[in-house]
């Protein structure tokens, strides 16, 4: 009987401390519940929420959330948002994939233990390689955003303009990216020239 009870305790103990345990679990429970649970969203731009509350285990020796927990936070709200609009079921279907390429964050104010916030998740545009999408942390105790996260999700196998029209069954001309996300991934090829130039690899193009 002892031996029933303790073998459980040791595959959860080595499971957590090997791999990323909490993290393998959220990610697909939230895809999971956003395809099962949650109405589908037609509109590819519009915003969806996924709400949170700071818990110990995201504190830092200062006691507010982490700055590492916000990129986690950012990274299950984005698979629920491209869960529910439809992007990660085009994308297999088209037997392609999207990886983070390059991602930068803004800390505005601090999220305190226990405190309740929401992730609100928006498409803001596409190009001929990328998806690019924003998190914004608001607090729910007075609106504040409290963090805002860009992300560049490269799509491999295919391209996000066939992505768009597998969902719309039409050629979708992409929104005007903002002025400051435009500057950001000016940012972003400036920085992969000079990598690339370093590594002697010039205009080698990465596909992985």
């Amino acid at each position: 009987m002892l031996g029933l009870l303790v073998a459980p305790l040791v595959l959860a103990l080595v499971y957590f401390a090997l791999l990323d345990g909490w993290y393998l679990v959220r990610v697909p429970c939230a895809v999971l519940r956003a395809r099962l649970l949650q109405p589908r969203v037609r509109d590819l731009l519009a915003e969806q929420r996924y709400a949170g509350r700071v818990l110990p285990s995201d504190l830092d020796l200062l006691l507010h959330m982490n700055n590492a927990r916000y990129l986690r936070e950012a990274d299950v709200a984005r698979a629920a948002h491209l869960t529910r609009c439809g992007v990660l079921g085009a994308l297999r279907a088209l037997g392609a994939r999207a990886v983070l390429a390059a991602s930068c964050a803004r800390y505005r104010r601090s999220l305190r233990l226990f405190e309740p916030f929401e992730v609100r998740t928006r498409l803001l545009g596409w190009d001929d390689r990328a998806f690019y999408l924003e998190a914004r942390f608001i607090s729910l105790r007075d609106g504040f955003v409290c963090a805002l996260l860009r992300s560049r999700q490269h799509v491999l196998g295919t391209s996000p303009e066939r992505v768009v029209q597998h969902l719309c069954k039409h050629r979708v001309e992409p929104p005007e990216l903002p002025e400051d996300l435009r500057h950001w991934i000016a940012y972003n090829e400036a920085s992969s020239q000079l990598l690339r130039a370093e590594s002697g690899l010039g205009d080698v193009v990465k596909d992985q």
